[in-house]
């Protein structure tokens, strides 16, 4: 796992009081996952090449204008593999670059998908991170079969102390 930061790390951990609120692994919504209040950590698929020219990485780019920047620095130092997770955090956010293709015309793995996940899922344990909001990483026009993925994505979920958000289906949240 690679990991960047562009400023002092904040803490991700919500603060429940005395009474525990049993966690749910993976949770499968609707909604607008960059306009949702109370998340902080994000997460998409990335070429090891580095395009992020299509999809929800297109509005990653533009919401966090030094992701790419440290994205290629970081490809620079050392190509990114498949499998693994970039992570990147600035002002209170951590986004996850996901390694899922070789190249934006080779098709995503599961494989690679079941890999970068539990990168993921195991750097926002250690940092504290209790929930990380995905899209339908792999399953848009990359082509992964969803029922597929969506049970990946329970499955790196289950018995690990980081909650997975996954918005199915995108809906604007009112005034975005």
């Amino acid at each position: 796992l690679a990991v960047a930061s562009a400023g002092p790390s904040a803490s991700h951990e919500a603060d429940r009081g005395s009474a525990r609120v049993p966690r749910v692994p993976t949770i499968f919504t609707k909604g607008d996952l960059l306009n949702t209040p109370d998340l902080h950590a994000y997460a998409h698929g990335v070429s090891c090449a580095g395009e992020m020219d299509t999809g929800i990485s297109v509005t990653f780019k533009k919401r966090w204008p030094g992701l790419l920047p440290a994205f290629e620095q970081r490809r620079a130092e050392r190509k990114l593999q498949l499998g693994e997770a970039f992570a990147w955090s600035e002002g209170g956010d951590t986004v996850y670059s996901l390694a899922i293709q070789e190249s934006a015309t080779k098709r995503p793995t599961l494989a690679a998908l079941e890999r970068s996940l539990a990168a993921m899922v195991t750097h926002a344990a250690g940092a504290g991170i209790e929930r990380i909001g995905v899209p339908r990483v792999g399953a848009g026009k990359d082509g992964l079969e969803w029922l597929r993925v969506k049970s990946i994505l329970v499955k790196v979920a289950n018995d690990r102390p980081v909650t997975l958000v996954v918005y199915e289906q995108f809906v604007r949240a009112p005034g975005a």
